[in-house]
């Protein structure tokens, strides 16, 4: 799943997941940045996976997300609905593009990004620095910008062996996509790393069970970019999975 000093030995060649052309020779100094084992200690009992969705929104969930042993929440949202969604984050992913967008590729201030990391308590940052060529530089340059502001937080990257199985996997069993998104990589990490587990904020339809119009995200009513992810049918296999006991899949008010 992520980059460790188990999985991998210097000199090594990785290829990417997503740039399949792409290689990358694991250096001395890169080796050095990944963690000596898995951050995923077993056993985790109770894990909820935190998702964006506008469902989120007066669910007061957060005392029952908050709750879990572990929490994997996404993309660096914002935590200003701590009632519906909680505050506590053991694990967020980022997406390169976000951080390459709205934080310049942390290669002018940095001080917004640190400021946004600062909002949650000390959560290892997940990034998949080995996808695609242009994700590796940014996601290095957090890395050494949470070292030089001497932040809690640890950055580890995911496992590009990991991504291309888990891609296979989800294809084999019916899925199909461009990319996964970012929330059906965490949501099989916890699969594999917690006794048990809750998903909250998975809703992407633009109505509630009752039909109410809502938001797509609990934050704003920005909706994916088209033909990359295929988040309607990643649903409905969390339903399954719902239905076969394998996951519990939150979709009311807790």
């Amino acid at each position: 799943m992520i980059m460790t000093q188990e999985n991998t030995v210097i000199g090594q060649t990785i290829t990417f997941d997503a740039e399949t052309k792409i290689k990358q020779n694991i250096t001395k100094s890169l080796y050095s940045l990944f963690p000596k084992k898995s951050p995923f200690q077993k056993p985790i009992r109770t894990c909820a996976v935190v998702g964006n969705g506008g469902i989120l929104t007066n669910s007061s969930c957060g005392a029952q997300i908050d709750g879990a042993d572990f929490v994997f929440r996404l993309n660096f949202p914002p935590l200003n609905w701590t009632d519906d969604i909680g505050a506590k984050t053991d694990l967020v992913t980022s997406n390169p593009s976000i951080l390459m967008n709205k934080f310049s590729s942390l290669t002018e201030k940095r001080k917004p990004f640190i400021m946004m990391v600062q909002e949650y308590s000390s959560p290892l940052i997940l990034l998949p620095a080995f996808s695609y060529s242009a994700n590796t530089e940014v996601s290095l340059r957090v890395l050494y910008t949470i070292e030089d502001f001497e932040l809690n937080s640890k950055v580890v990257f995911f496992n590009p062996e990991y991504l291309k199985n888990l891609s296979a996997y989800w294809k084999s069993m019916g899925l199909k996509f461009g990319r996964l998104s970012s929330g059906l990589m965490v949501v099989s990490i916890a699969m594999e790393v917690c006794d048990k587990v809750t998903l909250f904020g998975f809703w992407p339809f633009s109505k509630d069970l009752n039909g109410v119009p809502i938001l797509h995200h609990y934050y704003d009513n920005v909706p994916p970019k088209p033909g990359i992810h295929a988040m309607p049918d990643e649903f409905y296999k969390y339903l399954q999975m719902h239905i076969q006991g394998s996951l519990r899949l939150n979709l009311e008010h807790c």
